[in-house]
């Protein structure tokens, strides 16, 4: 049986309802006991009508809530602190002869259901502070109307008083009520307290008082006790089963979930609802698809909450076709209006990266549907997440010019588009949006900031930001450790780890990808070496893919290909591409053509039309001048259908991108480029600079090797910045792919000729150039 423990806080009315043999129906029991307790016509209509309501709200499937860092104490009125409960409006006085509310000193009103249900609750208490003698029927109503409307501790004071008053004791639906005030305060112990007191006196729970008991301890986390009561329920319902499913989920007990699930003989559509969102929320989106495929062929009913799932674990999965399958029942359904299921249609299009379905239902959209702020917020996020995030900030311009007040979640995907763009100017256009519209930077949001600012090239911005976060949690300290790894500062981001253990912040996995970077950048492979291992034994974390990688980057950038070789060999991840291909990589930048093709012929073999593997080696091949191997690799490529990704530049000015290709001639002003920078390779040869011409991988004359790479599409974008901006003035330029060698060697001698400092973001960290000289120190 269910133990309840604690000391009773309460002073219950000792009573004792004994449990019938033969119970009528719910409803008609229910009215009849509130009958007996009603004491004029007037009460028992009121009682009737608030007793449907009240177990409609119990009917309704449960929802997670939030449970309290500190359990409610309910003392007694003298000691109450919710004002409103003693306090009686001088408004509604005021206004009761008009009303027709006077009346004798012992006629009775009732408190006016209306006043709880719409959230009127001074005036509700008013007209119950004024009865003389307050029945069962108007603690009910008022009790009740604070559980509906959210006041759970206006609730939780009400019953207290009832309970020192003594006149009236509590009834089913009031018991009812602060069970579900204890849910909303997630107050488990006070919750205990009542479950016991009904035990000990013997009340008879029926299914709707059983549920709330149910729903009490799966709100408020307990799972263990809400299956003690659930199995010792003499009657369940379809409430209950979900009730119970839901606390598995909860609670991270899939497999009991399902368990439950399965031996359920009564499986309406909130019960399918209930495990496919359960298992989605786990993290087990493959088995929510089996379940709702399931739904389907059991011939279920779909409602707008399982299309909403369904669409959602579409999106999740990137299924588009099963999205579209959905919209169509959708449109058969006639659902297409409700504001819930086009919000959902319209996210699971944007993360299938179908954004012209997207935008089609997003101007379809009205102002009567719902929320329209939700459905900017969406298309922003639905742009940013893909990749386009010039269309994203454009869409975000389009918001305000519109009068569509942004919330913190569009600030933050505006911010995120910015980041990935490199759109530095306009990140500080949305961050003076921010304190403007007087919104709080609360974690997610400083985060992103910080990693715009960081991505944008400007990491004294990043640390300035981080620095003034009123709050920092794990994903701020990892969003600042990792931009001191992507500008090669290795050191600083080992120091910020340890300030954030210094402060108990327990690291993350993300957080430890961070520092083994930061460590692989900056040639500090034993300090890699200690973090890694620490990870697993200090801090319980799991190496996945990402860990091993960091690892092999470190052992390869730091020349020590061997080692790299036997960690690929010894951790059994020789069946992961990236790790081959971070060490063909390496082997490029060591001249080591031994394990070059060792890291080609697996990367092949996993990855058959990858062209990164097969340009890196025709890039070893042309380095070594082994042109008929480069010219059999590049015909495989051909045969295979193999196509190269163009290498592309962009820089920012004046809100504007200007992105280049190598040899490009569509720019308004190519001719002012060429002119540029061929002058500028003539001052750099005075310097010291020389072309490299092995990195051509093509058997051609030095003359058209130098001039293949005078206009790589980095130093076209450079040589814009130069004759677009004040002399002086830091150039910004991003690129797609790494940075090739001979481009990194001119820049740093323009940064001396130009006496500007260059910070160029490509596709693995950040090189600041100034002074001829790099932070990267040549290693990268």
């Amino acid at each position: 049986g269910l133990q309840v423990d604690g000391p009773s806080r309460f002073s219950f009315p000792r009573v004792s309802l004994q449990p019938r043999r033969s119970p009528p129906p719910p409803r008609a029991r229910t009215i009849r006991r509130l009958a007996s307790e009603a004491t004029t016509p007037a009460d028992i209509r009121f009682m009737r009508h608030a007793a449907r309501r009240a177990a409609a709200a119990l009917l309704s499937p449960p929802t997670l809530s939030s449970p309290s860092s500190a359990p409610l104490s309910l003392p007694v009125p003298s000691s109450c602190n919710s004002a409103p409960l003693l306090r009686r409006p001088q408004s509604l006085r005021a206004r009761a002869p008009e009303a027709g509310l006077t009346r004798t000193p012992h006629e009775r009103v009732p408190v006016p259901s209306s006043c709880a249900r719409d959230r009127h609750f001074d005036d509700a208490r008013g007209v119950l502070d004024e009865r003389p003698k307050r029945s069962a029927a108007a603690w009910t109503a008022v009790i009740a109307g604070c559980a509906r409307a959210g006041r759970h501790s206006d609730g939780m004071g009400a019953f207290a008083e009832m309970l020192a008053e003594g006149g009236a004791a509590p009834n089913a639906f009031v018991l009812a009520a602060v069970l579900r005030c204890c849910s909303g305060l997630g107050d488990v112990e006070s919750g205990k307290r009542i479950h016991g007191w009904l035990l000990r006196n013997g009340v008879h729970l029926d299914r709707v008082l059983c549920n709330a008991v149910l729903d009490m301890y799966a709100k408020c986390g307990d799972c263990e006790r809400a299956k003690r009561a659930f199995r010792a329920m003499a009657e369940v319902d379809a409430v209950s089963w979900n009730i119970v499913i839901s606390a598995c989920l909860q609670n991270g007990d899939v497999l009991g979930s399902v368990q439950l699930f399965d031996e359920s003989p009564v499986r309406d559509t909130s019960s399918w609802n209930t495990i496919i969102s359960g298992l989605m929320r786990n993290g087990c989106a493959a088995k929510a698809l089996d379940r709702l495929y399931h739904m389907a062929r059991a011939g279920v009913e779909f409602n707008h909450y399982t299309y909403s799932t369904a669409l959602a674990l579409a999106g999740m999965l990137s299924l588009l076709d099963l999205g579209r399958q959905l919209h169509g029942r959708v449109l058969t359904a006639a659902l297409e209006t409700d504001a819930f299921v086009r919000s959902s249609l319209m996210d699971m299009y944007c993360k299938c990266g179908s954004m012209n379905a997207a935008v089609l239902i997003f101007d379809r959209w009205s102002h009567l549907t719902g929320d329209m702020k939700f459905a900017w917020s969406t298309m922003v996020t639905g742009y940013v997440q893909n990749g386009r995030e010039e269309e994203a900030f454009e869409f975000f311009r389009l918001m305000l010019r519109q009068g569509v007040a942004a919330d913190q979640f569009t600030l933050t995907s505006a911010v995120a588009a910015c980041a990935n763009a490199g759109m530095v100017e306009q990140g500080r256009q949305v961050h003076g949006c921010v304190e403007k519209l007087g919104h709080s930077f609360d974690a997610p949001l400083v985060s992103t900031i910080v990693d715009m600012y960081a991505k944008c090239g400007n990491l004294e911005d990043a640390c300035r930001m981080f620095d003034i976060a009123p709050t920092k949690n794990v994903a701020l300290w990892t969003s600042m450790l990792c931009s001191y790894a992507s500008h090669g500062k290795g050191r600083m981001a080992i120091e910020l780890f340890n300030r954030m253990i210094a402060e108990k912040i327990k690291p993350n996995e993300v957080t430890l990808v961070g520092v083994l970077s930061a460590c692989s950048h900056g040639r500090l492979v034993s300090e890699g070496e200690h973090f890694f291992k620490l990870m697993q034994e200090e801090y319980g974390i799991v190496p996945s893919i990402e860990h091993y990688n960091c690892m092999v980057d470190l052992y390869g950038r730091a020349g020590l290909l061997d080692k790299a070789n036997n960690f690929i060999n010894a951790n059994k991840i020789k069946h992961e591409s990236i790790v081959w291909k971070t060490l063909l990589s390496a082997c490029r930048v060591h001249k080591d053509m031994e394990h070059a093709k060792l890291a080609s012929e697996s990367l092949i073999q996993l990855e058959q039309c990858d062209a990164g593997s097969y340009v890196m080696l025709s890039n070893m091949y042309a380095t070594h001048s082994k042109w008929r191997d480069t010219s059999k690799l590049r015909s495989l490529m051909r045969e295979r259908g193999v196509r190269k990704q163009p290498g592309q530049s962009w820089i920012h000015l004046k809100n504007i991108v200007h992105t280049f290709v190598a040899g490009d001639t569509a720019h308004p002003r190519s001719s002012e480029i060429y002119t540029c920078l061929e002058k500028l390779m003539e001052r750099l040869k005075e310097l010291g600079y020389t072309s490299r011409f092995d990195l051509v991988a093509h058997d051609v004359e030095e003359e058209q090797r130098e001039t293949a790479l005078r206009f790589h599409s980095e130093k076209l974008a450079m040589a814009f910045g130069i004759i677009s901006t004040p002399s002086g003035t830091p150039l910004r330029i991003f690129k797609n792919l790494r940075i090739c060698v001979d481009c990194h060697e001119a820049i740093k001698y323009v940064s001396r000729a130009t006496d500007r400092e260059i910070v160029v973001r490509d596709l693995y960290r950040f090189h600041h150039f100034k002074d001829a000289r790099c932070s990267c120190e040549d290693f990268w």
